[in-house]
């Protein structure tokens, strides 16, 4: 997995909602590969962002 590019780069917690079978199976999956699910998710965000680079960036400006 790619780390961040910087050793201060910006870290942001990501909640989400999914089925406890979901759950359930892609912790059993993730375990059998020995990976941590979290390093799943953010391989797959990473390729995502990247197949998907002509998305708009990401505003710097705060909350609305």
């Amino acid at each position: 997995m790619a780390k961040p590019s910087s050793a201060t780069a910006e870290i942001k917690r990501m909640n989400m909602n999914i089925q406890a079978d979901l759950h359930d199976a892609f912790k059993s999956a993730t375990a059998a590969e020995g990976k941590k699910m979290t390093d799943v998710l953010l391989e797959f965000i990473q390729e995502y962002v990247k197949q998907h680079s002509s998305a708009a960036p990401p505003r710097k400006a705060g909350r609305r």
